[in-house]
């Protein structure tokens, strides 16, 4: 039996499938019993009002018939039930129920019964009121200082204050600034309504303002409004607390001070009658509902706030006094007083679970049994703190946020490409220019050990690739059963892709015993695809623009043996040189050299190196690792290309450039059409027609300026994906290079492409340039970095797209030579420490001031090797 859970006293379920909200529950002694009793009123959506009298035998009983003292279909939907001196003549309470468009108010009496049913009830309606605007909220109170009877204030969804003084309708006013309805309140104190408007301020209007402000019949916002008698509706006091308000209680239980509590969506205000700030509770909870109930000290208030994590909290002003746990959501929570127990806490979930609960434990008699007391073995403890200390420092070896992977998976998936392209080609809406895009087939199995609910697979390949379809959804999985998918990927955009790999998620929940509905886990896998699906064979080029010499450390294979997809098995061993010709149009071809050991790579476009020399390193390492060859390498001493890559930035960065014009131009037309648009309808409203001077001329022509800005806007974000798509091929090259060049581990080789490439996907919000360009800055100012004069240098923590490229080039450029100098890549603390221990002596510091100042000389190539350097004039191997 838990301390911090609510006691169930009394609850139970109203209706079937029906929905309350805030306002649908209300306590108090409706029937005048003068018992000091309360009962519980509760009004439904679908138009039910219950009331019930709580009375258990004994706490956590079921619900009795005779509890429901009320039970009566109104028909309409029931917004907010309230409880008052609503009926002149009398003071006796009635009960005010609000519809959509109509507000009643009711008399609720009860009759003696002689017979074992008990006593009855029903309800009189006293009057009603027609509402001709849809209403959203009300609020009670002796407006103006009446004494003995209470005036209704009704909000509606469009912003207007509906003042009814019992049976008559008074007035009416709309408030200023209105976009959405907020919760409402009345201050009795200082004869006024409180409420937070959709600019997030609470606002405070006098009653007195409002009576005599101009009327709300008459229009808005015309000369007439002006010129008519009454004066202009004016706030009394402001208050931005800068979030939504969830809801708005005044209380006052000492008689010179009252409180406005304000519950808002992550903060708790507690206001003085002026709008000042009494104190304020920041939640780290989404609160949803709350209501202040009494003062246990004097100057404190208490508070119930409850959340959406099912808790209920005790607060005392600002200070948590009491947690307990609920079995539900409340949407609305009260406190009453019955009978047999005082300060019951009543609270209604939005599915109509209605509970009575108290705090605190019942009493337990369970007393536990002494344990035998037995002799301790010292040696056999000290031996099970060793293992257990052995068991921990095992664990805390590994520095894996995410734990390991099990040995045998509930549910695995895999994918397997066919080896041959489909011999009918499966793409749809291709854009590559060409009779017939190839695809292929990959066929996808989920096998399942254990039941595996709601089962959904993804598939995923970076365009410009794409699949024939991406998203399966199965049954729910037996155990030891699997199902199997076929899809196609084929080439859909007209540019080579930057990967040949794809990506299979499964989603799935297995269910437990505490949790039924199931734990959500995911299972996944990923796919290669084959070159010929974006390529095909041709004949060699000799001449070419751009040209990589790889070198190995074993003789040269033929390519029948490592390229057999691509070569003429009839050209036996004497095929040195390959040609590539890519959908898209360019051709790569590839030559071994016949008394070195060495291949080169050459073609028009950098970018299209990319997938070539991935694909020869790839085929090389595997062809030797099935000889069990272990000592196979490849290294490069030629020149990083940067002259060229940093072509392809500056293409980029362009059209983002472009984007950004065509977004203004855009705007701004956009900005004179709708201007142009309010002319003419003035115009055409006119009773007196007046001359159009051309102004259906000039929509017409600023319509087309839109469309045209419109297409060429679209055609630069085809060309932007386009040249993002070569930006990341040679990017992927650049950072292959640099790993042979450097020999590179593996982790640094990770390192390296988390600076390069941080992005799946480029925005104007968060483009290419910035991000890189913070990594690589990053990196110089931490383990590349020469003094600690460097790693002080803070960076900007906002990132925003820059000017021009320049900076980046250069510290791409900076970066480089760090690493020819001797600079490792390192994420660890005391990288800078080590670093100037690897650094040579030789090695001149370069000043910060070149981040800044230097320049790339146009048309040059940096080069950064003390090797034998390949350039685009040498020779063919």
């Amino acid at each position: 039996m838990s301390l911090f859970k609510a006691r169930d006293w009394w609850s139970t379920i109203l209706g079937e499938k029906e929905e309350f909200d805030q306002g649908c529950l209300c306590v108090a002694d409706v029937d005048n019993s003068g018992s000091g009793q309360d009962k519980v009123i509760v009004g439904s959506y679908m138009g039910y009002l219950r009331i019930f009298n709580p009375h258990p035998v004994k706490p956590g009983d079921e619900v009795q018939p005779e509890d429901l003292l009320l039970e009566v279909q109104l028909r309409e939907p029931i917004l907010q039930v309230a409880v008052g001196k609503f009926v002149s003549g009398t003071e006796g309470l009635h009960l005010a129920v609000l519809h959509c468009r109509k507000l009643c108010v009711y008399a609720v009496s009860g009759t003696l019964g002689n017979v074992e049913h008990g006593n009855q009830y029903q309800i009189k309606l006293m009057y009603e009121h027609n509402l001709q605007r849809t209403a959203c909220n009300m609020t009670y109170g002796p407006f103006g200082g009446v004494k003995g009877r209470d005036l209704i204030c009704i909000q509606s969804m469009d912003g207007m204050l509906m003042l009814f003084e019992q049976e008559s309708y008074a007035f009416g006013r709309f408030l200023p600034g209105f976009l959405l309805p907020g919760p409402l309140a009345y201050s009795s104190r200082t004869d006024s309504f409180i409420t937070v408007s959709s600019c997030q301020q609470v606002e405070s209007y006098k009653y007195q303002v409002l009576a005599f402000a101009t009327d709300a019949d008459e229009r808005r916002d015309t000369e007439q409004q002006k010129l008519s008698s009454g004066k202009r509706l004016a706030v009394d006091w402001v208050l931005n607390i800068g979030e939504q308000a969830l809801d708005i209680c005044v209380v006052s239980f000492n008689q010179g001070v009252s409180s406005v509590f304000v519950l808002g969506e992550r903060n708790f205000f507690c206001l003085k009658d002026n709008g000042q700030i009494r104190f304020m509770k920041k939640l780290d909870y989404s609160p949803s509902c709350f209501i202040p109930y009494c003062s246990v000290q004097e100057g404190t208030i208490n508070t119930l706030i409850a959340n959406h994590s099912k808790m209920l909290n005790v607060y005392q002003d600002v200070t948590l006094k009491w947690a307990t746990q609920l079995p539900h959501i409340p949407v609305s929570v009260k406190v009453a007083n019955f009978q047999d127990l005082k300060g019951v806490i009543i609270t209604l979930s939005d599915d109509g679970h209605l509970q009575c609960s108290y705090l605190g434990t019942d009493p337990s008699l369970f007393q536990a049994p002494k344990v035998d007391s037995r002799e301790i073995n010292y040696e056999e403890m000290n031996a099970e703190m060793k293992e257990l200390q052995k068991i921990i420092r095992e664990a805390t070896k590994t520095q894996d946020i995410l734990p390991e992977s099990e040995k045998q998976r509930d549910v695995t998936v895999t994918a397997e490409v066919s080896p041959d392209l489909d011999e009918e080609s499966q793409a749809i809406d291709s854009e590559v220019k060409v009779e017939a895009v190839p695809s292929v087939t990959v066929k996808i199995t989920i096998q399942s050990r254990v039941t595996a609910q709601k089962p959904s697979l993804a598939v995923c390949v970076q365009a410009p690739l794409a699949v024939t379809c991406d998203q399966f959804v199965f049954d729910d999985l037996e155990p030891d059963s699997s199902e199997t998918v076929v899809l196609s990927v084929f080439l859909k955009e007209n540019c080579p892709p930057s990967e040949l790999e794809g990506n299979c998620m499964v989603s799935y929940n297995i269910p437990t015993d505490l949790n039924p509905e199931g734990i959500p886990r995911v299972a996944q896998c990923n796919f290669s695809l084959p070159l010929r699906l974006i390529c095909f064979p041709a004949q060699p080029s000799k001449a070419a623009n751009h040209k990589l010499t790889i070198d190995t450390n074993k003789p040269p294979i033929s390519f029948v043996t490592i390229f057999p997809d691509f070569v003429d098995p009839s050209e036996g061993d004497q095929a040195n040189a390959l040609g590539f010709q890519f959908l898209t149009g360019s051709k790569t071809t590839l030559l071994a050299s016949k008394t070195s050991q060495r291949y080169r790579i050459q073609s028009d476009q950098l970018e299209d190196l990319w997938l070539i020399t991935k694909e020869l390193t790839h085929r090389l390492e595997e062809h030797f690792k099935k000889q069990n060859c272990k000592d196979f390498a490849c290294t490069f001493s030629g020149s990083i290309p940067l002259q060229e890559y940093f072509e392809l930035i500056d293409r980029h960065f362009e059209l983002r450039l472009n984007a950004e014009k065509f977004q203004e131009l855009l705007s701004e037309r956009a900005v004179q059409f709708r201007a142009i648009e309010r002319r003419l309808l003035t115009r055409f409203k006119d009773k007196t027609p007046a001359p159009l001077q051309h102004l259906d001329t000039l929509l017409e022509g600023t319509f087309r300026e839109v469309i045209a800005l419109a297409d060429a806007a679209e055609e630069n974000q085809a060309n932007m994906f386009q040249a993002f798509a070569k930006l990341k091929s040679a990017t992927h090259l650049v950072i292959m290079l640099i790993s042979l060049w450097q020999k590179l581990s593996t982790d640094q080789v990770a390192i390296l492409e988390a600076t390069f490439l941080p992005l799946a996907e480029d925005t104007q919000e968060l483009g290419w340039e910035e991000t890189v360009d913070a990594a690589v800055s990053y990196l110089l100012r931490t383990c590349l970095s020469k003094s600690s004069k460097e790693q002080a240098l803070t960076l900007s923590s906002q990132l925003s797209m820059p000017k021009d490229t320049s900076r980046l080039k250069k510290n791409i450029t900076l970066f480089c030579d760090r690493l020819a100098k001797g600079g490792r890549l390192s994420l660890s603390t005391d990288s800078a420490t080590q670093q100037a221990a690897v650094m040579p002596g030789g090695c001149a510091t370069i000043p910060e001031s070149d981040l800044e100042e230097r320049t790339v000389i146009p048309g040059s190539t940096a080069m950064f090797s003390s090797s034998r350097q390949i350039t685009k004039q040498d020779s063919k191997p």
